[in-house]
C-alpha cells in the first residue's frame, strides 16, 4: 500500500504551526557539518570551563611542574604523571596548557565580540536613523579603519596600550567594532522605510525608543552571523599578537603562546610542543565557523523555503 505524498500546500500548513524556534532549529539541524561543529564547540567550551577540575595539572602553579619533566614526547611517564600530549620545554603538561589556553581564547573572543557588537551596532543604527551628516562622519571613520588590514590596527593598539588580557580586549574591540556599523547599518536603512517606523514616528515615540526597541530588533540576525564569524577572527587574532609575543604576558595561559614556544624545537623534532596547540586553535575555529555559515543560511530570508 503507497503512502500519500505531502503536498506543497501541506507543508505550508505544517510550517506555519511551528513556533520560530523550533523552525529556526529544524533548518539550522538539517546541516549535519553545521551539527558536528557546534557539538566540537560545545565539547571544548565545556572543556575550557571546566580545566581546573578535569586537567590532571595546573600549568601554570610552579608547585606543580618539574623543569626536568621538559620536553617530554606524548605518551610518557614520570612519577605518578602520565603526560598523554608530551611537555614543553618548562616541563607544563601540554594537555592541560591547551586546555587552560582555550579558556583564555574564547573568554578574549566571546567578550571583544560582545562589546564590539554593542558598540558597533549602536553606533550603526544611529547612523542609519539620522542620516545626513551623523551617517556620513560614522561610515567614512568605518571605512577608514576597514582600508586597514585587522591585524595592523590590532598591532599598533597593543603596543600603545601594553600587554594583558584586558589590553588584548580593549585593542580586539577597536579592530571589530567596524564591521558591525557596516553591516548594520545597511540593514537599517530597508528597515528605516517600513512602515511600522513610520507609525512610531508619527506617534511622536522617542529616537531611542523607536530605534532600540523597534529597529534594532529587526535589524540583528545579520549581527548575530557576523558576530559568529567575527568570535573565530578575534580567536586567530589573539593568538597571532600571543605568538607574536605582544598579546597575552607569558605568566598567562594561552594558544598563541604555546605554539610560540615550541616553534624554535620544530626542526629538533619536538613537534608536539607546537602542533597539538596548533591543532586545538584550528579545530576551534573551524567549528565555530561551521556554525556560523549554517546560521547565515537559516538567517537569510531569500535562502526560506
Amino acid at each position: 500500500m503507497s503512502t500519500p505524498e505531502i503536498t506543497l500546500e501541506e507543508k505550508t500548513m505544517a510550517a506555519k504551526g511551528q513556533t520560530p524556534w523550533r523552525r529556526f532549529a529544524a533548518d539550522f539541524f538539517e546541516s549535519r557539518l553545521a551539527v558536528a561543529g557546534l557539538g566540537v564547540f560545545v565539547l571544548i567550551a565545556l572543556s575550557a570551563i571546566f580545566a581546573p577540575w578535569i586537567t590532571p595539572q595546573d600549568p601554570y602553579d610552579l608547585m606543580q611542574i618539574d623543569i626536568l619533566d621538559g620536553r617530554l614526547p606524548p605518551g610518557s611517564t614520570s612519577g605518578e604523571m602520565t603526560y598523554l600530549l608530551g611537555t614543553d620545554d618548562q616541563g607544563r603538561d601540554m594537555l592541560s596548557g591547551i586546555f587552560y589556553g582555550l579558556r583564555t581564547s574564547l573568554s578574549v573572543g566571546a567578550a571583544s565580540t560582545l562589546i564590539a557588537l554593542f558598540l558597533g551596532g549602536g553606533v550603526g543604527l544611529i547612523a542609519a536613523y539620522f542620516g545626513g551628516r551623523v551617517d556620513t562622519v560614522i561610515m567614512r571613520i568605518a571605512d577608514l579603519q576597514l582600508s586597514f588590514p585587522a591585524i595592523l590596527i590590532a598591532l599598533i593598539l597593543v603596543s600603545i596600550l601594553g600587554q594583558g588580557v584586558d589590553k588584548i580586549i580593549v585593542a580586539l574591540v577597536g579592530v571589530q567594532w567596524a564591521y558591525y556599523a557596516r553591516t548594520i547599518r545597511g540593514t537599517a536603512l530597508v528597515e528605516r522605510r517600513r512602515e511600522y517606523i513610520e507609525a512610531a514616528t508619527c506617534l511622536a515615540l522617542s529616537h531611542r525608543r523607536i530605534v532600540f526597541r523597534h529597529l534594532l530588533p529587526n535589524c540583528t540576525p545579520p549581527l548575530i552571523v557576523v558576530g559568529t564569524v567575527q568570535v573565530a577572527h578575534a580567536i586567530a587574532l589573539e593568538a597571532t599578537l600571543s605568538f607574536l609575543g605582544i598579546g597575552i604576558p607569558i605568566t598567562e595561559p594561552s594558544l598563541g603562546l604555546l605554539i610560540k614556544n615550541g616553534f624554535d624545537y620544530m626542526l629538533s623534532g619536538d613537534y608536539w610542543i607546537s602542533f597539538y596547540p596548533g591543532i586545538a586553535l584550528l579545530v576551534t575555529i573551524v567549528s565555530i565557523n561551521l556554525v556560523g555559515d549554517q546560521l547565515r543560511d537559516v538567517l537569510n530570508p531569500r535562502l526560506q523555503k
